[in-house]
């Protein structure tokens, strides 16, 4: 783990990028090892074809391949300086040799490493800059996505974010969970598209969310709020998948309204249901497309169960053969009881069904009320 990767993790335990996807770091190594193998029996094969002919401009490789896997200029700088020597050993060994052509290997060596250490102070440059860019997406991660409470009352609440690209900071899958006057409230949604934009949206929804659920007795006028901030805005702008929560920290049963979002998974004695929606509703932002009313459906969360809400990066990530991930099945399938627990061991089982790794971003929240 990079060292930018570990504050990350110190500094928000609560978005972990799960599983990492295989590396390429492995395949180039092995690759550079064969260029430094194929330059060895270059020069094997001058040593032993006599003075009359000679492989040394093949040397001006040494410095490039030296400088492929480092930030620091004395590396390609030293390898050009053996180099150097190498080309003068060869010159020595084959005397024949027009001296013309031992003057070009030597410039070339020369030119070729002048060019790798400029090439590593570019790189590095870069790095640092993205490294600064990443570490504001994530403070902004931060500030957007704030870290959820581990439990409310009698419920267990855990959040992990897998990103699709290492580099991700940021995207548009969003969550939030609420202590309010009327019990744990919970979003989870999809902003369509990616980049700013879908940022932005991201923003305007999780404000809204934050401001009406603390003020509305009733979820599914919660999520009509939502739509209503969103339909304001420009027509061009995204809408959003979500799906809204509400579950009483004491007894009784919750209320779940779906707005166009895949449907939560309720696990109960390692049998899994899928908690549709009474009937279709249209994502945030396209009500009035279709005219009505989101409708709330109950819940009920009793001992022992486990509700899981997954944004659609999770359940369509693919195997070799293109099939879906079973992620109903696999939830089914889960040993483990404790809601981060849960989420942990679904990351890693998709990780191995994905060879490919995730083509979306996924937000996975898990609410479990312990036996």
């Amino acid at each position: 783990m990079s060292e930018q990767s570990a504050v990350s993790e110190r500094s928000a335990p609560w978005r972990r990028a799960g599983p990492s996807w295989p590396p390429a770091a492995s395949g180039s190594g092995r690759l550079i090892t064969g260029a430094y193998a194929l330059l060895v029996l270059a020069v094997a094969i001058d040593l032993l074809t006599g003075p009359g002919s000679t492989t040394s401009p093949v040397l001006a490789a040494v410095p490039v391949l030296a400088g492929a896997r480092t930030r620091n200029v004395r590396v390609p700088l030293l390898a050009g300086a053996l180099a150097t020597i190498g080309v003068g050993l060869l010159a020595l060994a084959n005397p024949d040799v027009a001296l013309p052509v031992h003057v070009a290997a030597l410039v070339a060596v020369v030119a070729v490493t002048l060019a790798s250490i400029a090439n590593v102070v570019v790189v590095g440059a870069r790095e640092r800059e993205l490294l600064q860019v990443r570490t504001v997406a994530e403070a902004a991660q931060r500030a957007l996505l704030r870290p959820p409470p581990d439990r409310l009352g009698p419920l267990r609440i855990a959040v992990r974010y897998a990103a699709a690209a290492a580099e991700a900071r940021i995207g548009g899958d969003l969550y939030s969970v609420l202590d309010t006057p009327y019990g744990a409230r919970i979003l989870l949604g999809d902003v369509q598209g990616k980049g700013l934009a879908a940022v932005e949206t991201a923003a305007d929804v999780l404000g809204v969310f934050r401001e009406a659920a603390r003020s509305e007795p009733d979820l599914a006028v919660v999520a009509e709020r939502l739509d209503s901030a969103l339909a304001r805005r420009p027509a061009n702008e995204r809408f959003v998948t979500a799906v809204l929560l509400n579950l009483p920290t004491g007894s009784g049963p919750g209320t779940l309204v779906n707005c166009g979002h895949p449907p939560p998974l309720l696990r109960r004695a390692h049998r899994v249901e899928e908690l549709a929606p009474p009937e279709p509703a249209p994502p945030l932002a396209l009500r009035a497309l279709t005219g009505g009313h989101y409708q709330a459906r109950p819940v009920e969360l009793d001992p022992g169960d486990l509700l899981l809400l997954y944004t659609d990066g999770i359940s369509e990530a693919r195997d070799a053969a293109g099939r879906f991930y079973p992620l109903a099945a696999r939830l089914a399938a889960a040993p483990q009881r404790e809601a981060g627990a849960v989420l942990d061991h679904l990351l890693a089982d998709v990780a191995a069904y994905a060879p490919g790794g995730l083509t979306d971003d996924a937000a996975l929240l898990a609410v479990g009320r312990p036996s």
